[in-house]
C-alpha cells in the first residue's frame, strides 16, 4: 500500500461487490458524490487468481485505491462458488484475501448488523454472506418509500419489495429467498437455456428441449439485440464465437437442430420464444412477492443489472411506472452509458454511497473505533 497527502475527508470510498461471476467496484467521495465504476469478469469457481487478477486491475483503474487514507467497503456472493467447501470458509478466505490486499481500513457490509472488520467475520459469516441483494435494497428504501426492485444480472434476478421506506423482504439467506420468490436463479448471460424451459414452440409447434448447455440466454439476447456488449464478458457454451450466427447454431442445437434449416428471422423469432419463457418466470415470481403486501399493488419498480430492459419490460406488463437505479444515484438522463454501468453495478454502487453516508454521519468518534477496529482485524 501507497500512502499520499490525501485527508481522512477527501479520501475516496471504493464499493466492492465480490461476486463469483464479475467484481465490480464504484468509486464515491466522503461526501456521497459517484465518481467512476467498473466491472471485471472474475470465474472465482476457477481460483482465487482470477480475484487476485480484478484487483491488480482496480489499482492500476485507481491508484488512490492504493492511498492509506482510503476506504474500501465489501458485499459479496462469491462466497458460494465450488472453490470453496462451504459458505462459511468462502467469507472467511474472500475477507483475509480482500483485507490483505486492500488494507485495515476495510469493511464488510452486514446488513442490520451494520459493517463488520474482517476478524468479526468469521464469527457473523451468515450476515456477510450474498448480502449484497441488501445494500442495493437499503439504498433504494432511502430514496423510495414504496418499490419494486428488481436486480437481474449475468447470473441471478433479486425481487425485493420496499415498504414504507424499508426493505419488506421475507428472506434474509439465499436458501430462504429461493423459497419466498425474492431470488430467482435466472439472468440474461450465464443461464443455460435448459433451465428456462423444458418444452418450447418452434414454427408454432411445442417441442421438448435438451437438457444440455449447449446454449445460454447470452444466445438470446444477441438475437433480440437486448445485451449489450461490453456486458457479454464469459466463453459461449461451446466457447465458440459470441456472435448472432454463432448464436443461431447453438440455439438450434437445443432442439436439435442447425441453423441452416431455418431463416434468421425464423431463430429470432424463437430467441423471442426464449425471452418470453424468461419473462414469465421472473413474472410469477414478482406477482407472489408483491401478493404480500397491499402496499406494493401499483408501487414502481426500480430496474437495475444488466438485465434491467427485462425489469422494464415487466413494467410495461404490469403497468407500473419504471425508475432505472442510475438516476437514484445521480446519474443524468442523458448520460446512457454511465447510467448502463451504475445500474449493472448496483450493489457496488449502494456499499460505497452507504459507506460514504455512515462514515459522513457518523462523526470522528465512529470513524476512529472502526478504523480501530479494522486495524486489529488485519
Amino acid at each position: 500500500m501507497t500512502t499520499s497527502t490525501s485527508t481522512s475527508n477527501d479520501a475516496p470510498v471504493f464499493g466492492w461487490d465480490v461476486g463469483g461471476a464479475h467484481v465490480k467496484v464504484s468509486m464515491a467521495t466522503r461526501a456521497g458524490m459517484l465518481v467512476d465504476v467498473a466491472q471485471w469478469a472474475c470465474p472465482l469457481w476457477q481460483g482465487l487468481a482470477h480475484l487476485e487478477r480484478a484487483i491488480d486491475a482496480m489499482f492500476e483503474r485507481w491508484p488512490a485505491a492504493a492511498d492509506a487514507s482510503a476506504r474500501h467497503a465489501v458485499t459479496m456472493t462469491g462466497e458460494m462458488v465450488d472453490l470453496f467447501a462451504d459458505r462459511a470458509e468462502g467469507v472467511r478466505t474472500l475477507t483475509r484475501t480482500l483485507a490483505h490486499r486492500l488494507g485495515p481500513r476495510t469493511m464488510f457490509f452486514a446488513g442490520d448488523a451494520g459493517w463488520l472488520a474482517r476478524s468479526a467475520c468469521a464469527e457473523h459469516w451468515r450476515k456477510v454472506a450474498s448480502a449484497n441483494w441488501l445494500a442495493s435494497a437499503q439504498w433504494v428504501a432511502a430514496c423510495m418509500p414504496n418499490a419494486v426492485f428488481i436486480d437481474i444480472g449475468s447470473t441471478t434476478t433479486d425481487i425485493i419489495p420496499i415498504v414504507g421506506g424499508r426493505v419488506a423482504a421475507r428472506g434474509s439467506s439465499d436458501a430462504e429467498r429461493l423459497a419466498s420468490g425474492e431470488l430467482v436463479y435466472q439472468g440474461v448471460v450465464r443461464t443455460p437455456l435448459c433451465g428456462l424451459a423444458h418444452r418450447i414452440a418452434f414454427r408454432g409447434e411445442p417441442t421438448g428441449v435438451m437438457n444440455e448447455w449447449f446454449a445460454t440466454t447470452a444466445d438470446v439476447y444477441r438475437l433480440t439485440g437486448e445485451l449489450w456488449p461490453e456486458h457479454d464478458q464469459h466463453p459461449s457454451a461451446d466457447n465458440g464465437p459470441k456472435t448472432q450466427a454463432a448464436s443461431r447454431v447453438r440455439i438450434a442445437r437445443m432442439i436439435g437442430r442447425d441453423a441452416v434449416e431455418a431463416s434468421d428471422a425464423e431463430w429470432r423469432r424463437f430467441a423471442q420464444g426464449w425471452r418470453h419463457e424468461q419473462l414469465r418466470a421472473l413474472e410469477a415470481n414478482l406477482a407472489r412477492v408483491v401478493a404480500r403486501d397491499a402496499a406494493l399493488a401499483a408501487a414502481p419498480i426500480v430496474g437495475a443489472g444488466c438485465g434491467r430492459f427485462l425489469a422494464a419490460a415487466l413494467a410495461r406488463q404490469e403497468a407500473r411506472s419504471y425508475v432505472d437505479f442510475a438516476r437514484l444515484a445521480g446519474v443524468a438522463d442523458d448520460d446512457a452509458t454511465r447510467a448502463e454501468w451504475v445500474s449493472t453495478c448496483a450493489p457496488s454502487v449502494a456499499v460505497a454511497l452507504l459507506a460514504s453516508a455512515m462514515m459522513k454521519g457518523a462523526g470522528s468518534n465512529e470513524a476512529h473505533r472502526l478504523n480501530d477496529a479494522s486495524a486489529r482485524a488485519a
